[in-house]
């Protein structure tokens, strides 16, 4: 086990949560892929609280039977308020005119609502995982 993934291992036995991955489907994952992937979904669990969501697999350990670990899924979330979309559009170079910027805008916002929502308490750690 490297630092990384004992780090996550460690936060997840630290805030008492559960990780669980389910093949979902090899297909397209980004809007602009030009390769499948391997998608799964992905369920965390704290507190009584869950949030499951779908999670593209690397091209890379795609096709060779590799789940994404917690460390893979946790160094990817969005663990950040983006704050407006004028500036995510600024911070991650997106065009304000753009509505391909607005979806990406949303879908993060409403990644860190739910990872928020679960890790309020403890971002702070979590934050460091990357």
């Amino acid at each position: 086990m490297n630092e990384y993934t004992k780090q996550a291992d460690d936060f997840l036995k630290e805030t008492g949560t559960t990780f669980k991955v389910k093949f979902y489907e090899y297909g397209k994952y980004f809007d602009d892929d030009k390769e499948s992937r391997n998608i799964y979904k992905v369920t965390l669990r704290r507190n009584k609280k869950s949030y499951t969501f779908k999670f593209g697999q690397s091209i890379n350990n795609t096709g060779k039977g590799i789940e994404p670990t917690a460390y893979d899924v946790f160094s990817c979330i969005q663990k950040y308020d983006v704050g407006s979309f004028e500036d995510f559009c600024s911070e991650f170079g997106y065009d304000t005119d753009s509505r391909k910027a607005e979806k990406t805008y949303k879908a993060v916002l409403k990644e860190f609502e739910n990872v928020d929502r679960l890790f309020s308490d403890v971002m702070e750690k979590l934050q460091e995982i990357n």
